[in-house]
Protein backbone atom coordinates (compact mmCIF):
# COMPACT_ATOMS: atom_id res chain seq x y z
CA UNK A 1 0.00 0.00 0.00
CA UNK A 2 1.36 3.21 -1.08
CA UNK A 3 2.29 5.41 2.16
CA UNK A 4 0.09 8.71 2.63
CA UNK A 5 2.00 11.99 3.35
CA UNK A 6 0.56 13.71 6.08
CA UNK A 7 1.49 17.40 6.27
CA UNK A 8 0.54 20.02 8.98
CA UNK A 9 0.36 23.80 8.42
CA UNK A 10 0.28 26.60 10.89
CA UNK A 11 -0.69 30.18 10.33
CA UNK A 12 0.89 32.97 11.69
CA UNK A 13 -1.37 35.42 13.48
CA UNK A 14 0.91 36.76 16.87
CA UNK A 15 -0.65 35.80 20.27
CA UNK A 16 -3.57 33.78 18.57
CA UNK A 17 -1.16 31.15 18.38
CA UNK A 18 -2.31 29.46 21.64
CA UNK A 19 -5.48 28.36 19.54
CA UNK A 20 -3.77 25.83 17.21
CA UNK A 21 -1.60 24.79 20.13
CA UNK A 22 -4.56 24.10 22.17
CA UNK A 23 -5.98 22.31 19.07
CA UNK A 24 -2.47 20.21 18.72
CA UNK A 25 -2.81 19.35 22.32
CA UNK A 26 -6.10 17.59 21.91
CA UNK A 27 -4.81 15.51 18.85
CA UNK A 28 -1.35 14.57 20.75
CA UNK A 29 -3.82 13.79 23.72
CA UNK A 30 -6.65 11.89 21.56
CA UNK A 31 -3.31 9.82 19.75
CA UNK A 32 -0.75 9.54 22.48
CA UNK A 33 2.02 10.29 20.08
CA UNK A 34 3.66 13.60 19.35
CA UNK A 35 3.11 15.75 16.58
CA UNK A 36 6.89 14.91 14.84
CA UNK A 37 5.51 11.15 14.58
CA UNK A 38 2.30 11.83 13.09
CA UNK A 39 3.07 13.69 10.44
CA UNK A 40 5.73 13.74 7.82
CA UNK A 41 6.35 17.55 7.27
CA UNK A 42 5.58 20.26 9.86
CA UNK A 43 5.03 24.21 8.18
CA UNK A 44 4.48 27.57 9.92
CA UNK A 45 4.29 31.01 9.44
CA UNK A 46 5.05 33.50 12.30
CA UNK A 47 3.47 32.37 15.46
CA UNK A 48 2.95 29.08 13.33
CA UNK A 49 6.50 28.98 12.54
CA UNK A 50 7.35 29.51 16.06
CA UNK A 51 5.54 26.45 16.83
CA UNK A 52 6.69 24.18 14.15
CA UNK A 53 9.93 24.55 15.14
CA UNK A 54 9.02 23.89 18.68
CA UNK A 55 6.93 20.98 18.24
CA UNK A 56 10.09 19.27 16.34
CA UNK A 57 12.75 20.56 17.92
CA UNK A 58 15.14 17.25 19.47
CA UNK A 59 15.20 17.22 23.39
CA UNK A 60 18.61 15.25 24.72
CA UNK A 61 17.01 11.95 23.80
CA UNK A 62 16.25 12.92 20.07
CA UNK A 63 12.82 12.55 20.75
CA UNK A 64 10.75 16.13 20.04
CA UNK A 65 11.47 18.25 23.31
CA UNK A 66 8.28 19.90 23.66
CA UNK A 67 5.02 18.38 23.32
CA UNK A 68 2.14 20.58 22.52
CA UNK A 69 0.42 21.08 25.96
CA UNK A 70 3.69 22.63 26.76
CA UNK A 71 3.60 25.10 24.35
CA UNK A 72 0.26 26.75 25.13
CA UNK A 73 2.61 28.18 27.88
CA UNK A 74 4.34 29.73 25.31
CA UNK A 75 1.60 32.12 25.18
CA UNK A 76 0.24 32.35 28.94
CA UNK A 77 3.31 32.81 30.47
CA UNK A 78 5.87 34.59 28.00
CA UNK A 79 3.36 36.45 25.59
CA UNK A 80 3.42 39.56 27.93
CA UNK A 81 7.51 39.24 27.77
CA UNK A 82 7.30 39.07 23.99
CA UNK A 83 4.59 41.99 23.70
CA UNK A 84 6.26 44.46 25.92
CA UNK A 85 7.51 47.75 25.67
CA UNK A 86 8.45 50.53 28.27
CA UNK A 87 7.34 53.76 28.47
CA UNK A 88 10.63 55.30 26.97
CA UNK A 89 10.02 52.79 24.28
CA UNK A 90 6.79 53.95 23.66
CA UNK A 91 7.72 57.72 23.46
CA UNK A 92 10.03 57.27 21.38
CA UNK A 93 7.88 55.43 18.94
CA UNK A 94 5.69 58.17 19.18
CA UNK A 95 2.99 55.18 19.73
CA UNK A 96 4.34 53.52 16.94
CA UNK A 97 4.18 55.59 13.88
CA UNK A 98 8.25 56.40 14.44
CA UNK A 99 9.66 53.20 14.99
CA UNK A 100 8.66 49.45 15.57
CA UNK A 101 5.93 48.77 18.61
CA UNK A 102 7.82 46.40 20.67
CA UNK A 103 11.77 46.23 20.78
CA UNK A 104 12.67 42.62 20.10
CA UNK A 105 14.57 41.80 23.82
CA UNK A 106 11.65 40.22 24.81
CA UNK A 107 10.77 37.59 21.85
CA UNK A 108 15.12 36.76 21.48
CA UNK A 109 14.53 36.13 24.94
CA UNK A 110 11.72 33.71 24.65
CA UNK A 111 13.23 32.00 21.67
CA UNK A 112 16.37 31.92 23.01
CA UNK A 113 15.08 29.81 26.03
CA UNK A 114 12.84 27.41 24.15
CA UNK A 115 15.51 26.32 21.19
CA UNK A 116 18.33 27.04 23.05
CA UNK A 117 21.52 25.60 20.37
CA UNK A 118 19.24 23.51 17.92
CA UNK A 119 19.57 23.51 14.49
CA UNK A 120 17.52 23.25 11.78
CA UNK A 121 18.83 20.11 10.21
CA UNK A 122 18.11 18.49 13.97
CA UNK A 123 14.31 18.83 13.43
CA UNK A 124 13.10 15.63 14.58
CA UNK A 125 10.66 15.37 11.63
CA UNK A 126 11.12 17.92 8.52
CA UNK A 127 9.88 21.30 8.69
CA UNK A 128 9.22 25.02 6.44
CA UNK A 129 8.80 28.24 8.04
CA UNK A 130 8.34 31.14 6.00
CA UNK A 131 10.19 34.54 5.66
CA UNK A 132 10.34 37.51 3.10
CA UNK A 133 13.74 38.62 2.35
CA UNK A 134 13.58 42.46 1.69
CA UNK A 135 16.57 43.26 0.10
CA UNK A 136 16.13 40.79 -2.97
CA UNK A 137 12.56 41.18 -2.54
CA UNK A 138 11.76 37.57 -2.55
CA UNK A 139 9.84 34.65 -0.26
CA UNK A 140 12.56 32.85 1.39
CA UNK A 141 11.87 29.34 2.85
CA UNK A 142 13.54 27.82 5.64
CA UNK A 143 13.57 24.06 4.97
CA UNK A 144 14.98 21.29 7.52
CA UNK A 145 15.45 18.91 4.31
CA UNK A 146 17.98 21.26 2.71
CA UNK A 147 19.19 22.26 6.21
CA UNK A 148 20.76 18.77 6.13
CA UNK A 149 22.14 18.71 2.89
CA UNK A 150 23.73 22.25 3.13
CA UNK A 151 26.17 23.42 5.70
CA UNK A 152 25.14 27.31 4.72
CA UNK A 153 21.76 26.75 5.05
CA UNK A 154 21.56 25.45 8.34
CA UNK A 155 20.63 28.07 10.75
CA UNK A 156 19.97 27.88 14.75
CA UNK A 157 16.31 27.12 14.80
CA UNK A 158 16.28 30.37 17.52
CA UNK A 159 16.60 33.44 14.84
CA UNK A 160 14.79 31.06 12.06
CA UNK A 161 11.52 31.31 14.33
CA UNK A 162 12.92 35.29 15.08
CA UNK A 163 12.49 35.44 11.13
CA UNK A 164 9.38 34.15 10.67
CA UNK A 165 7.84 35.99 12.88
CA UNK A 166 9.29 39.68 12.37
CA UNK A 167 6.27 41.12 11.43
CA UNK A 168 6.26 44.80 9.98
CA UNK A 169 5.21 47.85 12.52
CA UNK A 170 5.10 44.95 15.03
CA UNK A 171 9.38 44.18 15.25
CA UNK A 172 12.49 45.34 13.51
CA UNK A 173 13.72 42.93 10.60
CA UNK A 174 16.42 40.16 11.28
CA UNK A 175 19.65 40.27 9.69
CA UNK A 176 20.80 36.90 9.57
CA UNK A 177 24.24 36.28 9.06
CA UNK A 178 24.46 33.64 6.28
CA UNK A 179 27.51 32.36 4.16
CA UNK A 180 28.52 31.54 0.68
CA UNK A 181 28.01 34.75 -1.35
CA UNK A 182 25.80 36.85 0.48
CA UNK A 183 27.07 38.26 4.15
CA UNK A 184 23.20 38.39 5.64
CA UNK A 185 19.76 37.91 4.44
CA UNK A 186 17.24 40.77 5.52
CA UNK A 187 14.07 38.99 6.62
CA UNK A 188 10.46 39.82 7.91
CA UNK A 189 7.49 37.68 8.41
CA UNK A 190 6.56 35.32 5.91
CA UNK A 191 2.76 36.01 6.51
CA UNK A 192 3.26 39.26 3.94
CA UNK A 193 2.73 36.42 1.69
CA UNK A 194 1.76 33.28 3.30
CA UNK A 195 -0.06 33.90 6.57
CA UNK A 196 -1.84 30.61 5.62
CA UNK A 197 1.68 28.11 4.32
CA UNK A 198 -0.55 25.20 3.75
CA UNK A 199 -0.61 25.09 0.07
CA UNK A 200 3.69 25.99 0.31
CA UNK A 201 3.26 23.34 2.56
CA UNK A 202 1.67 21.06 0.14
CA UNK A 203 4.03 21.89 -2.73
CA UNK A 204 7.08 21.09 -0.48
CA UNK A 205 5.47 17.80 0.52
CA UNK A 206 5.30 16.71 -3.21
CA UNK A 207 8.88 17.88 -3.71
CA UNK A 208 10.10 15.68 -0.92
CA UNK A 209 7.96 12.95 -1.95
CA UNK A 210 7.81 12.90 -5.81
CA UNK A 211 6.56 9.67 -6.55
CA UNK A 212 3.56 10.10 -3.83
CA UNK A 213 -0.08 10.70 -4.96
CA UNK A 214 -1.77 10.63 -1.46
CA UNK A 215 -1.48 13.19 1.31
CA UNK A 216 -3.29 14.48 3.86
CA UNK A 217 -3.23 18.03 4.54
CA UNK A 218 -4.45 19.07 8.50
CA UNK A 219 -4.26 23.53 8.50
CA UNK A 220 -4.74 25.08 11.97
CA UNK A 221 -5.71 28.67 11.94
CA UNK A 222 -5.02 31.37 14.45
CA UNK A 223 -8.39 32.61 14.40
CA UNK A 224 -10.87 34.61 11.44
CA UNK A 225 -11.48 38.10 11.88
CA UNK A 226 -15.46 39.76 11.67
CA UNK A 227 -14.84 43.30 12.68
CA UNK A 228 -16.26 45.05 9.72
CA UNK A 229 -13.85 47.67 8.23
CA UNK A 230 -17.55 50.01 7.15
CA UNK A 231 -16.89 52.39 3.84
CA UNK A 232 -17.76 55.31 5.64
CA UNK A 233 -15.30 54.51 8.24
CA UNK A 234 -12.09 54.04 6.09
CA UNK A 235 -12.67 55.93 2.66
CA UNK A 236 -10.54 58.97 3.75
CA UNK A 237 -8.00 56.94 5.82
CA UNK A 238 -4.49 57.89 5.04
CA UNK A 239 -1.16 56.18 5.33
CA UNK A 240 -1.46 56.41 9.31
CA UNK A 241 -4.71 55.04 10.16
CA UNK A 242 -3.97 52.01 7.03
CA UNK A 243 -0.77 50.89 8.58
CA UNK A 244 -1.38 47.93 10.96
CA UNK A 245 -5.46 47.65 9.75
CA UNK A 246 -3.87 46.45 5.95
CA UNK A 247 -1.50 43.78 7.89
CA UNK A 248 -5.09 42.40 9.24
CA UNK A 249 -6.42 42.52 5.84
CA UNK A 250 -3.83 40.90 3.67
CA UNK A 251 -3.08 37.88 6.35
CA UNK A 252 -6.79 37.36 6.88
CA UNK A 253 -7.22 37.53 3.00
CA UNK A 254 -4.25 34.93 2.03
CA UNK A 255 -5.21 32.59 5.21
CA UNK A 256 -8.87 32.65 3.38
CA UNK A 257 -7.58 32.26 -0.34
CA UNK A 258 -5.73 29.50 0.47
CA UNK A 259 -8.23 27.58 1.97
CA UNK A 260 -10.27 27.77 -1.16
CA UNK A 261 -7.82 26.52 -3.09
CA UNK A 262 -6.98 23.69 -1.02
CA UNK A 263 -10.94 22.80 -0.69
CA UNK A 264 -10.96 22.56 -4.39
CA UNK A 265 -7.34 20.27 -5.27
CA UNK A 266 -8.10 18.07 -2.04
CA UNK A 267 -11.64 17.33 -2.15
CA UNK A 268 -12.09 13.96 -3.77
CA UNK A 269 -15.53 12.79 -5.17
CA UNK A 270 -14.68 9.21 -3.21
CA UNK A 271 -12.49 7.94 -0.93
CA UNK A 272 -10.71 9.16 2.45
CA UNK A 273 -10.96 12.77 3.06
CA UNK A 274 -7.27 14.63 2.78
CA UNK A 275 -7.69 17.90 3.65
CA UNK A 276 -8.88 19.77 7.37
CA UNK A 277 -8.86 23.19 7.96
CA UNK A 278 -9.78 24.00 11.72
CA UNK A 279 -10.70 27.38 12.04
CA UNK A 280 -12.74 29.87 14.61
CA UNK A 281 -14.36 33.46 14.23
CA UNK A 282 -12.94 35.67 16.62
CA UNK A 283 -15.05 38.83 18.56
CA UNK A 284 -13.39 42.32 18.01
CA UNK A 285 -12.08 42.44 21.28
CA UNK A 286 -9.89 39.12 20.63
CA UNK A 287 -8.50 39.91 17.36
CA UNK A 288 -5.30 41.55 18.26
CA UNK A 289 -2.03 39.21 17.55
CA UNK A 290 -0.08 41.44 20.62
CA UNK A 291 -2.98 41.54 23.11
CA UNK A 292 -1.50 39.46 25.69
CA UNK A 293 -3.16 40.52 28.68
CA UNK A 294 -4.55 37.48 30.52
CA UNK A 295 -8.21 38.43 30.03
CA UNK A 296 -7.61 37.93 26.38
CA UNK A 297 -5.94 35.15 26.67
CA UNK A 298 -8.75 33.15 28.35
CA UNK A 299 -10.76 34.72 25.65
CA UNK A 300 -8.42 32.51 23.36
CA UNK A 301 -8.41 29.63 24.79
CA UNK A 302 -12.69 29.63 25.07
CA UNK A 303 -12.38 30.42 21.48
CA UNK A 304 -9.76 26.94 20.96
CA UNK A 305 -12.08 25.03 23.75
CA UNK A 306 -15.35 25.83 21.96
CA UNK A 307 -13.62 24.93 18.45
CA UNK A 308 -12.39 21.46 20.05
CA UNK A 309 -16.10 20.85 21.27
CA UNK A 310 -17.78 21.85 17.94
CA UNK A 311 -15.44 19.76 15.42
CA UNK A 312 -15.05 16.87 18.43
CA UNK A 313 -16.43 13.74 15.62
CA UNK A 314 -13.26 15.37 13.16
CA UNK A 315 -10.61 15.69 15.50
CA UNK A 316 -11.68 11.91 16.59
CA UNK A 317 -11.90 11.57 13.14
CA UNK A 318 -8.60 12.51 12.36
CA UNK A 319 -7.04 11.26 15.08
CA UNK A 320 -7.53 7.56 13.83
CA UNK A 321 -6.26 8.58 10.73
CA UNK A 322 -3.01 9.73 12.17
CA UNK A 323 -2.43 7.07 14.74
CA UNK A 324 -2.90 4.24 11.49
CA UNK A 325 -0.21 5.94 9.64
CA UNK A 326 2.08 7.17 12.79
CA UNK A 327 6.06 7.20 11.95
CA UNK A 328 8.72 7.59 14.74
CA UNK A 329 10.38 10.73 15.00
CA UNK A 330 13.45 11.21 13.00
CA UNK A 331 16.63 9.79 14.64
Amino acid sequence: MAKRVRVLSIDGGGIRGIIPALVLSRIESGTGKSVAELFDLIAGTSTGGILALALATPGPDGKPAFPARELVGLYEEEGERIFHRDVWHRMRALGNLAEKKYPANGIKSVLDHYFGDSRLKDAATDVLVTSYETERRLPFFFRSSRARTRADYDFPMKLVARATSAAPTYFEPLKLPADGTADYYSLIDGGVYANNPAMCAFVEAKTLYPGAEDFLVVSLGTGELTRSLRFDDIKDWGLGKWAQPILDVVFDGVSSTVDYQLRQLLTPETGPRCYWRFQVRLDDESCSMDDAQPENIRRLRLFAEQLIRDRAEDLRALCAELVAGAREARP
